[in-house]
């Protein structure tokens, strides 16, 4: 895979709780040298990200309800306010709680409203498109369980199902990815998240069905690219 294809698969992700203002630019600043998909960082962080981002083809995502999606109608209108700072991208987490204590309408519903409200948001401040992708933690749910959260994902309207958030060690996996995609209609895509800091390992997650990958170590997974092939991209 080339370099330039691969950059734009994967999202950089910053979401260490005691991430600064310093650190978020030299994120964008890299996003922007990389050609990255999009750069993802706490809600805080998108006035920010969107400014750094401006005029570049790397776009601004907001992660919602990090790290296990039970803000409730406070994850709606944190939705609606970053897209109004300038996402055109959001990674939502699913309520993981509801799903396991199988309420499953509830999470659905709550999902529901987040997805309806950044539409109507975005269309109403001329925004154009917002990608909705949800987090669904598979590490902590069985094959059974990640099948029905890819059904409420579909359900809801969201564009994209996401594996994990890494968060307190829950990683992807390439069975995670290949029942995810098994699991949903063609027009909903996978991200592979969690744990992914390799060439091998985002190799192995885009042959295993995955369109993006999200990862923390998304320079050097293309440096990686890069010194096999010879070449740099910057």
């Amino acid at each position: 895979m080339r370099a330039e294809d691969l950059s734009k698969t994967l999202d950089h992700t910053v979401l260490a709780p005691d991430a600064d203002v310093a650190e978020i630019e030299a994120a964008a600043e890299l996003a922007v040298s990389y050609h990255f998909a999009a750069l993802c960082s706490l809600p805080e962080f998108v006035p920010l990200i969107a400014d750094r981002l401006r005029g570049s083809d790397v776009k601004t995502c907001a992660v919602i309800g990090y790290p296990d999606g039970s803000g409730g109608l406070a994850n709606v209108r944190a939705a609606e306010q970053a897209v109004m700072d300038g996402a055109n991208e959001l990674d939502v987490v699913m309520n993981t709680r509801a799903m396991l204590a199988g309420e499953f309408t509830l999470v659905r519903d709550e999902l529901l409203r987040i997805v309806r409200a950044v539409r109507s948001r975005a269309a109403n401040n001329a925004r154009g498109d917002v990608i909705v992708k949800v987090i669904i933690e598979s590490p902590i749910l069985d094959d059974k369980l990640v099948r029905l959260a890819c059904k409420i994902v579909d359900d809801a309207g969201a564009d994209f199902a996401i594996t994990s958030t890494g968060y307190d060690g829950r990683l992807a996996t390439t069975h995670h990815v290949e029942v995810m995609r098994d699991a949903l209609p063609e027009r909903v895509g996978v991200q592979a998240a969690g744990g992914v800091r390799t060439l091998e390992d985002v190799q192995a997650m885009i042959s295993a069905g995955a369109a993006r990958v999200g990862s923390d170590s998304a320079a050097a997974v293309l440096e990686e690219l890069l010194a096999a092939d010879g070449g740099s991209t910057r």
